[in-house]
């Protein structure tokens, strides 16, 4: 995919004022909607609905943190994805390991309560860490060694986003059992 900032015509940037982005692509949309290109020739027709399906991808990327750093980093020649990322501290393992660990008692106990604290603690610190990483990206610029930086953020977040992830399914299937 081309850079998903390029196409939506937006500020390469972290901390991206989403409701402008949104509206961006809503402008985009209708310039692109297959309706203004009934009467076109077959080729142009493709052309826009090419550019429609980018448009529509460029938007997911964005408005996801973690793939909008991705881009971000890509944009800086760094590696991106999980691939490209530091390795977790043994801390930060350990932490997760004990937290899911409390997790799934509590999911054994069926006590609602705990998993929600459990899940607001981690919400908590997602929005710390997501603070943290724009901090990171104003701070660095376009460097792309103190980008390196954002790096271990990011694996941090997709530790926490697994973990709020696993929070949200034990909440459903204890929803279902009532």
């Amino acid at each position: 995919m081309t850079d998903p900032f390029d196409i939506l015509g937006v500020e390469p940037r972290f901390d991206l004022d989403l409701r402008a982005l949104e509206q961006r692509h809503r402008d985009l949309s209708r310039a692109l909607h297959p309706d203004r290109y009934a009467g076109a020739p077959a080729a142009e027709r493709r052309l826009a609905l090419g550019r429609a399906i980018e448009t529509n991808d460029a938007l997911r990327v964005l408005r996801d943190p973690i793939r909008r750093a991705d881009a971000l980093l890509q944009r800086a020649g760094l590696a991106r994805g999980e691939e490209g990322e530091q390795k977790a501290s043994p801390a930060l393992l350990m932490e997760m390991m004990e937290s899911r660990e409390e997790l799934s008692e509590a999911a054994k106990r069926g006590d609602p309560a705990r998993i929600a604290r459990l899940g607001g603690a981690m919400r908590a610190r997602e929005q710390a860490t997501l603070a943290a990483i724009q901090a990171a990206f104003a701070a660095a610029g376009n460097d792309p060694e103190q980008l390196k930086g954002v790096l271990a953020l990011l694996s941090e977040l997709r530790y926490i986003r697994r973990f709020l992830d696993e929070v949200s399914a034990i909440e459903e299937e204890l929803a279902d059992q009532t």
